[in-house]
């Protein structure tokens, strides 16, 4: 069986570890399964969510999966893109051979999460929307959860493009099919996704057809329960998951 880890809320809470995750995905590894981190978080590199990762005592093993990389694939090669978005997702857009812009008419703008998203940003993208560009999204995940609490996610961003230019935005990270697709192929049919969030990561485990193990460790609490999709397992966190899944 194959495993696809979320990470905020799952592994870590912005810098801070949760306790027995490391412990738990090397369990995972050492009985041969296919483990993925699976992240909606489209700002960091590839090989940033890998150092991350290893910073936090878990080697990737090539398994990192981002709402970039399935942002990308929605592009084509050689279209120009208003990129509003981290270098996570720009350097997936020029890997899948699109002229990434900050401005100006283009074939597509590409939200994602950044820190750095602003007025002119954020008029950049209306404009270019309005002179024809289709509106792609990383996610819509509207909130993270991080060590000092509930921080806006990149669908609070893709909400105020949206909003300005009354288009509809396509989205390509969990729970949606570019990323499903991404999933499937690395890991195939079978599998269980660990998740805090039941509106992506439910929601992408009944897209795929595998198990949902929710945890309690990121933004769902006892207090919320219960939630739609109705999870298959409930745990405190990935150490009580991968407990029960190896007795």
């Amino acid at each position: 069986m194959s495993w696809a880890l979320d990470l905020d809320g799952v592994v870590w809470l912005g810098s801070e570890d949760i306790p027995g995750a490391a412990d738990a995905v090397a369990r995972l590894q050492a009985t041969g399964e296919k483990v993925l981190f699976v992240t909606n978080n489209s700002a960091r590199r590839v090989v940033d969510v890998e150092a991350k990762l290893a910073s936090h005592g878990i080697d990737a093993m090539g398994g990192v999966i981002t709402s970039g990389m399935a942002a990308a694939a929605l592009v084509k090669p050689g279209e120009t893109v208003v990129g509003l978005c981290g270098p996570g997702a720009r350097e997936e857009l020029e890997a899948r051979g699109a002229r990434v812009v900050s401005d100006g008419p283009a074939d597509a703008v590409v939200v994602g999460f950044h820190e750095e998203f602003d007025y002119r940003r954020l008029t950049a993208g209306v404009q270019a929307v309005l002179g024809g560009a289709r509106l792609l999204a990383t996610n819509e995940d509207p909130s993270w959860p991080a060590e000092d609490g509930i921080r806006p996610g990149a669908g609070a961003l893709v909400a105020a493009v949206a909003v300005a230019t009354d288009a509809t935005p396509v989205f390509a990270g969990k729970p949606h099919q570019p990323i499903c697709d991404l999933v499937l192929e690395a890991a195939g049919q079978t599998g269980t996704v660990v998740g805090d969030r039941p509106d992506t990561d439910g929601l992408l485990a009944r897209a795929m057809g595998w198990n949902f193990a929710l945890v309690l460790s990121g933004v769902i609490g006892d207090e919320d329960m219960p939630v739609d999709p109705v999870p298959d397992s409930v745990h405190a966190d990935l150490a009580s998951v991968v407990d029960e899944a190896l007795r």
